[in-house]
């Protein structure tokens, strides 16, 4: 027999070695994917409309949740695409029919996030984005503690100030209300997942961020069910 030639007679093949069972599994690691409940949160003026804004074109199948609000329209915004504005009465009919997932009174206004549409979206294997404030944000995570937060930073608190001022919808009492409270809802970024810094005019680089969470949380190997 030449040298480095093994003889095989009959055994198996590699391919026979190799048998189903092993692309059964593969094929089990391809539909380990759940939908998530991602829940974008941030202080007052760190830009979480723009941030929503900008990642719809990058998750066309996903659902954003809409909040429904007591407060004005401001210019620009569309009712059932950035808020659902509804009057005091019809807030609190839905209210009292438990539509909400969570709601609170922030500004002296109401906000509430519908849970109807959720679920069906999660049912459906849709992915869902939320984005609330950071009271509400712990409201929904005591409900679903199997849904990742990622919280929303200022780069400075000089330029989150800028950000509160520029949009002019605030008189100056109510904009350093705002100002204090995001202050303190720093405290709370530690209690979500992530960490995300929303820089001036680079919008592109806070969706990229989001986007590899995103792509990180679908690659875990234990899909968490998200229960709502």
């Amino acid at each position: 027999m030449p040298a480095g030639r093994v003889e095989t007679g009959g055994a198996v093949g590699i391919d026979d070695q190799l048998g189903e069972q092993p692309d059964d599994v593969i094929g089990d690691l391809r539909v380990l994917r759940r939908p998530r409940l991602f829940i974008i949160s941030g202080p007052s003026g760190v830009g979480k409309d723009t941030v929503l804004d900008a990642l719809r074109p990058v998750f066309p199948d996903a659902h954003f949740a809409v909040t429904a609000t007591t407060r004005k329209r401001r210019p620009g915004e569309i009712d059932g695409y950035h808020y659902i504005f509804l009057d005091i009465g019809m807030f609190e009919a839905r209210y009292a029919e438990g539509e909400f997932l969570e709601s609170a009174i922030v500004y002296g206004h109401r906000y509430g996030v519908p849970r109807g549409p959720i679920r069906a979206a999660l049912a459906r294997g849709q992915d869902v984005f939320v984005k609330v404030d950071v009271q509400g944000a712990a409201a929904i995570r005591s409900l679903a503690p199997r849904a990742t937060g990622i919280f929303l930073a200022p780069e400075s608190m000089g330029t989150l100030l800028q950000r509160l001022r520029a949009r002019k919808t605030d008189d100056p009492v109510e904009l350093m209300q705002r100002f204090g409270t995001a202050s303190r809802e720093l405290a709370s970024a530690s209690e979500f997942d992530y960490v995300v810094f929303n820089e001036s005019d680079r919008i592109d680089r806070t969706v990229a961020h989001i986007e590899a969470i995103v792509v990180a949380e679908h690659c875990r190997t234990h899909q968490p069910d998200v229960q709502i």
